[in-house]
């Protein structure tokens, strides 16, 4: 006869699966029950992040997203949030400690590509010129290209339609205009015909001289 302590006599209260916790058709693979490809290391990331940010002091945040701000945006970055110290300054502190301090900061996305979501986001929304001068400036800030920014804004029409996309594109040429990377293209023939080059009054791009 078995006796409570014996290995082979589990403890009934403990060791024996209780009806509820029996695996049933459909339960085993419930979300949350058991690992997927990627969720252990994405807790991970989650609860790292969360344990340093109650580490975190509010002025900690905050210096780290200026810090970030100057890198992406530059100037026009503190000009933004010196527009809202009369306000909302507690608006002005969420753009840079959050978004920046906290979102931009992340590893999983280089600045160049979280630039191009933003400017894809941007554009999707309308009515975010102001908003999308700001963050072209800072997609050429971390390197994107002039042809990539425009290449991603026609990208965007697919899914946001033609008239947010060609808004978009408006400011584009605006901000390349200001940086001098907005080139005119030569007429068919031009070049063919030898016609002279002019500049336009009080810009510093070419353009090719057309009859009288």
């Amino acid at each position: 006869m078995s006796t409570p302590s014996d290995p082979a006599t589990p403890d009934a209260a403990t060791e024996l699966p209780s009806a509820d916790s029996r695996d049933t058709p459909g339960t085993r693979d419930t979300p949350g029950t058991r690992d997927t490809p990627g969720t252990r290391d994405i807790r991970g990331v989650h609860g790292a992040s969360d344990a340093h940010d109650a580490a975190e002091t509010r002025q900690d945040r905050l210096q780290r997203g200026m810090g970030m701000l100057d890198r992406v945006v530059g100037e026009g970055g503190r000009q933004v949030i010196d527009s809202l110290a009369d306000i909302s300054p507690d608006l002005g502190h969420h753009i840079v400690a959050w978004a920046f301090g906290d979102i931009y900061t992340r590893p999983q996305l280089a600045l160049r590509d979280r630039q191009l979501v933003t400017l894809g986001m941007l554009t999707a929304l309308g009515g975010c010129e102001p908003q999308l001068d700001v963050h072209i400036n800072a997609a050429l800030n971390v390197g994107l290209s002039a042809e990539e920014i425009v290449e991603a804004l026609l990208h965007s029409a697919v899914y946001c339609g033609m008239p947010k996309a060609l808004n978009a594109t408006a400011v584009a040429k605006k901000v390349f205009a200001e940086h001098g990377l907005l080139a005119r293209p030569e007429k068919p023939g031009d070049a063919a015909h030898g016609v002279p080059e002019q500049r336009l009054p009080g810009e510093g791009v070419p353009r090719q001289a057309g009859p009288g």
